[in-house]
């Protein structure tokens, strides 16, 4: 297994970042390369060489890089104080244990996978969003759901956005993860920074002998069939190398960059839990690297969605704290059940407002965080109407303030609260 940390991938500066492509992590998995060492040798030393290469990743824990003066600069210091933290590199942190143990699994496959643990974050929008056949008017694009930093550079929404750039240096087989950025709703298992692990495996033409057909004989074809099969098969022993054996089952799904595309389901603890997304790559994805002749697949999975079902973890928010009641429960390849020490209550307010024309939720949920942080856990909304008089439209919004590792006072929460008020009118919110 070879590995390729921030020491392989060059730092580049804010508006000349590493290449990039996308991810198949449904909505729902937030918080979504095959690589299997053929030498023993290599996957022994893999945990080591990760440590010596996470190093390279305090480069990009600069939150200067992220918040530049530019007009379409999006990125907030909440957000750029989260890059670089390199969650998945720490051996004895539950994402860090998920990423080794299915790294561990494709160690033992017969394919020499390579893997990327450590690139930049910041991607074009080429990478990002055109190489993946995502186009312009698509919702991911927009603002409200994408940390900009420049009109052509942006903190990547997904894995895949690496997925091309690998492709045009000559890897076949690869493994990519890193952490994630996209504005969303705020629950317990959503959050703007999450972690991705993504795989692309490409076949051998002289394997699959394909001849001149078209689009349609190709989804068709028997070739076609055997990847999704291998796909199929491959991301099977996966989920029973992470939860035992267990019962499975497949839908069709649809991704821009893969088709066929499919979603996986396991049966876990007497339900259904939707795990990951995946699919033969897409023809004009590879076209797009001057590969047109060239057939695959590809998945992409959340490693927060994984970690929070195996180790029992209630709230995501846990993940990025430095508090030692949570990082001291965890230990390197063990999957242990999460004890909760925080009892503390939760606060409720409410505020309500009238909205402008093209109002955006995430806009708000993105300005609650900037003004209150973590202590916000859940906003969610409990009325909306239009006057019929003036057409205008109101909502109004339950907060749920709590904090993990103290009791919080109406005080505090007050003038969180009174800020919070005050800078709506930044969205042009009329608050009642």
């Amino acid at each position: 297994m070879k590995v390729y940390p921030a020491a392989v991938a060059v730092l580049f500066a804010a508006g000349a970042p590493c290449a990039a492509l996308t991810a198949f992590v449904p909505s729902g998995a937030r918080s979504t390369p095959p690589f299997a060492a053929s030498s023993a040798r290599l996957s022994a030393h893999a945990g080591a060489e990760t440590k010596e290469w996470a190093a390279g990743a305090v480069e990009f824990a600069t939150p200067e890089r992220y918040t530049i003066d530019h007009p379409s600069n999006n990125v907030p210091p909440h957000i750029a104080e989260l890059v670089g933290r390199g969650l998945h590199l720490k051996e004895d942190h539950p994402i860090g244990i998920i990423r080794a143990k299915i790294q561990e699994y494709f160690a033992g496959l017969d394919d020499d996978f390579t893997v990327f643990d450590a690139e930049d974050p910041i991607v074009t929008t080429t990478q990002c969003f055109d190489d993946l056949r995502i186009p312009p008017e698509h919702p991911g694009r927009s603002p409200s759901d994408t940390y900009y930093i420049t009109d052509e550079t942006l903190l990547r929404t997904h894995t895949s956005a690496h997925q091309s750039q690998h492709l045009r240096e000559g890897h076949e087989c690869f493994l990519c993860t890193g952490d994630v950025y996209r504005r969303d709703e705020i629950d317990a298992s959503h959050y703007p920074a999450f972690h991705q692990l993504e795989g692309v495996k490409l076949f051998d033409e002289d394997e699959l002998k394909v001849q001149d057909l078209d689009h349609d004989e190709w989804i068709e074809s028997g070739q076609c069939k055997m990847i999704g099969d291998d796909l199929k098969k491959t991301l099977e022993g996966l989920m029973d190398h992470l939860f035992g054996p267990c019962e499975k089952r497949w839908a069709d799904d649809y991704f821009p960059f893969t088709e066929p595309s499919y979603e996986m389901e396991i049966m876990y603890e007497g339900e259904w839990l939707e795990v990951l997304g995946c699919g033969v790559v897409h023809t004009e994805v590879l076209s797009n690297v001057n590969m047109p002749e060239r057939h695959g697949w590809a998945f992409g999975l959340g490693l927060e969605r994984l970690a929070m079902i195996l180790f029992k973890i209630p709230d995501i928010r846990l993940f990025w704290t430095d508090d030692e009641r949570f990082s001291s429960q965890f230990k390197a390849g063990d999957i242990t059940t999460f004890e909760p020490y925080s009892k503390y209550p939760p606060v409720f307010k409410d505020i309500a407002f009238w909205t402008p024309e093209g109002y955006v939720e995430n806009d708000f949920f993105e300005l609650a965080r900037g003004v209150a942080g973590d202590l916000v856990e859940r906003i969610e909304c409990t009325d909306e109407f239009t006057n019929p008089k003036t057409g205008k439209s109101s909502k109004c919004y339950r907060i749920a303030y709590r904090s993990m590792d103290r009791s919080l006072t109406n005080e505090e929460i007050n003038e969180l609260q009174d800020n919070l008020r005050d800078r709506s009118a930044e969205l042009e919110l009329e608050v009642r």
